[in-house]
């Protein structure tokens, strides 16, 4: 819980509206849309980056340290990868698994497996400026993995689906728990509330230099109040539940006889039977003039025009799917795997060679930018995507965030495996 509350530690002024007060002498929110930079010199991308701090793709909620950015220390050795590496050679889409004989899990559909090569291509796309090839950088070097067959949710779970578990079993997220003053010693009484982190643009141009800029941490925000507390469901049944924890994530997904997806599944899947594209349905970002996904139009951060017909985030299953029947694997909202995150660790499994067997990720997680904090990898890009500061909807890109923390764009969908119909 520590990590999810931080912001609260550093005490300050008691807020008159629900928006806790940002900055460098009050609380920060240190989350964002964009990559990590490594060292410049990375033509021979077999080899194990350097990381350089940067624009991170990151939900997070911590304290604020400083008005710089954070020095970066160095990164513990990895002793372990998680995964068996056979001695074979890359060939996409081989060895697919056939269709278990049982019929479909309701509201699943079957991920066929077999061997890709993982990680984030080039965009062909002339238009794309730096920060399309700047979202690759943690997602590098491109390497063969092979995923057994596994049944994964046609879409992200709903409003309408977390209510069922809510009603059934009583539980409350992490952003519905007030924070004890045991776990955060000298915090005043008026800063342990129970909130989360929502998108909350400027009305007027800004410099895209710093995230606080359009994300607040609010007062009473959370799956049943997504914009804050004076909203609600009404109307948003279909839409994905947000304001996710990880652990909330996992207590769903073990209720509903499931699991969470690892990473390397997830961009299986989400590749829906394409090899080496830039987004789950091709190399370019609106096939035949047709918007594929919901991401965002206009000037970012001030104002989204809705050209694909939301502004913010819309229901699931509106945008077609991809080759295996899943709906918005790019956009909308992001997506909680189980990896933990470092980005060093598609380095590592290209060093150990072979052909990666269904990785679990790594034993430990580390974040340059914050060692202290514990990440999990998401995935998939949200409705605030732009080649203007964020492209992760390209589908072999990453994002991470501290496992405590939920957003007004983080989600989550889960997988059954083959053997086990408890996941």
């Amino acid at each position: 819980m520590k990590s999810d509350r931080r912001l609260k530690k550093e005490g300050g002024p008691k807020p008159s509206h629900p928006f806790i007060p940002l900055g460098a002498a009050a609380f920060a929110i240190i989350l964002g849309l964009g990559i990590w930079w490594y060292s410049t010199a990375q033509s021979d991308r077999s080899s194990v980056p350097n990381q350089q701090v940067g624009i991170t793709c990151d939900m997070g909620i911590t304290a604020a340290k400083s008005g710089r950015v954070p020095a970066t220390p160095s990164a513990p050795p990895l002793t372990s990868v998680n995964t068996s590496v056979p001695s074979a050679n890359a060939s996409s889409g081989s060895a697919h698994s056939s269709p278990p004989s049982d019929p479909a899990p309701d509201g699943m559909v079957w991920i066929p497996g077999g061997e890709f090569s993982m990680g984030a291509a080039d965009s062909s796309d002339n238009e794309m400026n730096d920060v399309g090839m700047q979202a690759t950088r943690d997602s590098r070097p491109i390497h063969p993995v092979y995923v057994d067959g596994f049944w994964m949710d046609k879409t992200e779970v709903t409003n309408a689906q977390f209510t069922l578990f809510v009603d059934a079993t009583g539980y409350v997220t992490v952003a519905e728990r007030t924070p004890r003053a045991e776990d955060f010693p000298g915090a005043p009484t008026e800063n342990l509330v129970a909130g989360s982190v929502v998108f909350s643009p400027p009305d007027h141009s800004v410099p895209l230099d710093t995230h606080f800029r359009w994300w607040s941490y609010i007062k009473g925000a959370n799956w049943r109040h997504p914009l804050g507390p004076t909203s609600d469901l009404n109307g948003r049944e279909e839409y994905p539940v947000v304001h996710i924890a990880y652990e909330d994530a996992e207590a769903y997904a073990k209720w509903a006889g499931k699991r969470l997806p690892t990473e390397a599944e997830w961009e299986f899947a989400a590749r829906g039977g394409l090899s080496g594209k830039v987004y789950p349905w091709g190399d370019e970002f609106r096939k035949d003039g047709q918007w594929m996904a919901n991401s965002f139009q206009g000037q970012f951060p001030q104002q989204d025009t809705g050209d694909d017909r939301y502004t913010g985030i819309g229901p699931v299953a509106k945008f077609p799917p991809n080759g295996y029947g899943l709906y918005d694997v790019a956009g909308n909202v992001w997506e909680w795997t189980s990896d933990w995150y470092r980005p060093d660790y598609y380095a590592r499994l290209t060093i150990a060679g072979g052909v990666a067997h269904n990785p679990q990720g790594p034993d430990s997680p580390f974040d340059p930018t914050e060692p202290g904090e514990k990440k999990r990898v998401h995935r998939g890009g949200s409705f605030l995507c732009t080649e203007q500061y964020c492209s992760r909807y390209m589908v072999g890109t990453r994002g991470k965030g501290e496992i405590n923390t939920g957003t007004s764009h983080l989600g989550f969908r889960t997988v059954r495996s083959q053997k086990s119909k408890s996941g």
